[in-house]
């Protein structure tokens, strides 16, 4: 039911409960009319037929009376008349005339009781009026009827009763109600008409909204009001015709551009604009992310809130991070929730093994049974590669324990791929400024770290180690008469011994090593937590490799040596790596005075106490 129909079928509602009401308090007021009309009429018959006998009792001519009584029966609407006599006045006058006697009840209780009667009798014809008067004795009224009766002030002398036909009043007042009825239908009819007449461009006018709106809700705003109102109704439509027309030409735009953003998002909603207004909501979000991540000061910096976002914003409960360098192909671990991996470790050290990284697409174990062979079976996972330039790249792996819950995950992926192609532009950014800082921290012959990078990492490293209880084995290192090398077949042929002995270096050692070209010849090796026999057997491995190293220059063949000098930290006569860097340089100038070509661990009769440090 339109708004229209509404409001005339409430109209109408109003207009018939006002025209029962009406109704209803006419024909009550016309039966109280005719009621109480007989009532009256019957007071004064009674009154008449009182005085009459009065007088006929006082004339002597009581014996007449009943002539009197039929004539006042024939007046109009009283269609029975009789009196009757109470035991006193029979007692005294006798029974009277045949008619006299109590015919009913009703005589019977007036005359014992001494209260009018009333009673209405009706049927589809007729409606009668049945009233009983009873006539009561006083010696205070005109005539005293105490003077020619015996009996007591209050005593019921007889009665009157009457029957009126009052079936005239109901007709009339049934007439006069189909009239009053007649009107009031005429009335709601023109009412209606004029309700419908007036307020029918107006409802139109609110159905031309609402369509408007509900087709503006998904997202079309085409849509054109009409009126045939004037004024202000005709305002309102053109107001909401200009309205409609501006955010159809901004929204087009602004659907245009988000649908970019929307077929790269996991975003799905059947009201455009609640759709638009989740999106900007999260192409907030990764701005501010993107913001974020610009000020941080490095990849694990950035890293971190990538675990963060992924944990807090949707909400997974097991997932990794890992960091693969596309040159070594390694892959590097940078987070995982709970420590435990679903992958192979030969995923870690050849990523070439991982399925998602070799084939550079998203690898679900819904799609097929044991699609990875290096991952978990008896769980359910995606892993996902993020490519961010030629040497690096990142992948996210994430599990559950049924198929519908990592199904809900995955519907999470296309919001993580925004804020990971947000970040790739800073992660390149960061990694470009890490091969930067790795370059000014490296040697440019031989790529390994330099005394700059020796510097910062002592600064950084010293009083944790302290702390840790962590141990260093510093092996000082030079060739012996390397000038000779420059001097007899050039720098060239200086830079690849310099080079061999770098690569030995590098293979002799752990990854918790470090290896650091300290200057021209001289090397430092710092060996991480291992006992002075270790570090014996470390430095003799890297000296007996480089003594066996051929070089050819031109058409000598010439083999080198090194002398090798060993102090540990912490120790009693030293507490920082500087002063253990200065024992080793002492042992290895040691081993030089004693014959070269060998390995000498420091001892404190080496130290004259005369240095500081």
């Amino acid at each position: 039911m339109n708004a229209n129909r509404k409001i005339l079928f409430i109209v109408a509602l109003m207009l018939i409960g006002l025209a029962v009401a009406t109704i209803t308090n006419v024909a009550l007021n016309f039966r109280d009319y005719g009621y109480n009309n007989a009532i009256e009429k019957s007071k004064m018959t009674a009154e008449i037929v009182r005085d009459g006998l009065t007088a006929h009792m006082v004339n002597g001519i009581m014996d007449k009376r009943e002539f009197f009584l039929a004539n006042i029966a024939n007046i109009k609407d009283v269609q029975k008349l009789w009196i009757v006599r109470s035991p006193n006045v029979v007692a005294q006058h006798g029974e009277g005339m045949e008619n006299e006697h109590p015919r009913d009840a009703i005589d019977r209780k007036v005359l014992k009781e001494g209260v009018i009667v009333r009673e209405i009798s009706e049927d589809s014809q007729n409606a009668i009026l049945r009233v009983t008067i009873p006539y009561i004795a006083t010696a205070y009224g005109n005539p005293n009827c105490l003077a020619c009766h015996n009996a007591k002030e209050g005593d019921v002398l007889g009665a009157i009763s009457m029957e009126f036909n009052i079936n005239d009043i109901r007709q009339t007042g049934a007439m006069t109600i189909a009239k009053i009825f007649a009107i009031n239908v005429i009335f709601i009819i023109i009412a209606l008409w004029v309700t419908n007449h007036y307020f029918k461009p107006y409802m139109r006018l609110f159905e031309n909204l609402q369509n408007g709106i509900k087709r503006a809700r998904t997202g079309d705003f085409s849509f054109r009001f009409t009126t045939s109102l004037k004024n202000a109704g005709s305002e309102v439509a053109d107001q909401m015709n200009t309205l409609f027309q501006k955010m159809e030409e901004t929204f087009g735009g602004i659907k245009h551009n988000l649908n970019t953003f929307a077929s790269s998002s996991n975003i799905s909603c059947s009201d455009p604009l609640s759709m638009a207004g989740i999106i900007i909501q999260e192409l907030s979000d990764v701005y501010k992310f993107k913001k974020t991540i610009e000020l941080d000061g490095s990849k694990d910096a950035i890293y971190a809130r990538f675990v963060y976002v992924i944990a807090e914003k949707f909400g997974f409960k097991h997932f990794a991070l890992y960091e693969v360098d596309k040159i070594s192909k390694e892959r590097k671990l940078i987070h995982i929730s709970d420590g435990k991996s679903f992958c192979l470790p030969i995923a870690d050290a050849n990523a070439m093994e991982c399925r998602a990284y070799r084939t550079a697409s998203d690898v679900y174990s819904t799609d097929f049974p044991n699609i990875c062979s290096n991952c978990a079976n008896e769980i359910q996972y995606s892993c996902i590669p993020f490519n961010i330039n030629d040497d690096l790249a990142l992948i996210l792996s994430y599990s559950a324990k049924d198929a519908h819950t990592i199904e809900v995950m995955n519907l999470s992926l296309a919001s993580i791929k925004n804020y990971f192609e947000a970040a790739k532009a800073v992660i390149e950014s960061r990694t470009l400024m890490d091969k930067l800082r790795d370059s000014s921290l490296r040697d440019g012959a031989t790529r390994l770290y330099n005394r700059r990078f020796l510097e910062e990492f002592i600064d950084k490293s010293a009083e944790q180690a302290l702390r840790s209880h962590i141990t260093y084995a510093v092996l000082m290192i030079d060739i012996d008469y390397f000038k000779m090398v420059n001097d007899t077949y050039g720098h060239d042929s200086g830079d690849i011994v310099i080079k061999s002995l770098a690569e030995i270096l590098q293979e002799s050692i752990r990854k918790s090593d470090l290896a650091i070209r300290y200057g021209g010849e001289e090397f430092v090796v710092l060996l991480h937590n291992t006992t002075p026999e270790g570090a014996i057997n470390v430095a003799e491995k890297i000296r007996t490799r480089f003594h066996e190293k051929k070089f050819r220059f031109g058409n000598d063949t010439i083999e080198k040596t090194l002398s090798i000098g060993i102090a540990h930290f912490p120790t009693t006569q030293a507490d920082s790596i500087w002063k253990v860097i200065k024992f080793a340089d002492i042992a290895l100038y040691e081993g030089k005075h004693t014959g070269r070509n060998r390995v000498v661990a420091f001892e404190e009769r080496m130290f004259n106490g005369g240095d500081e440090f």
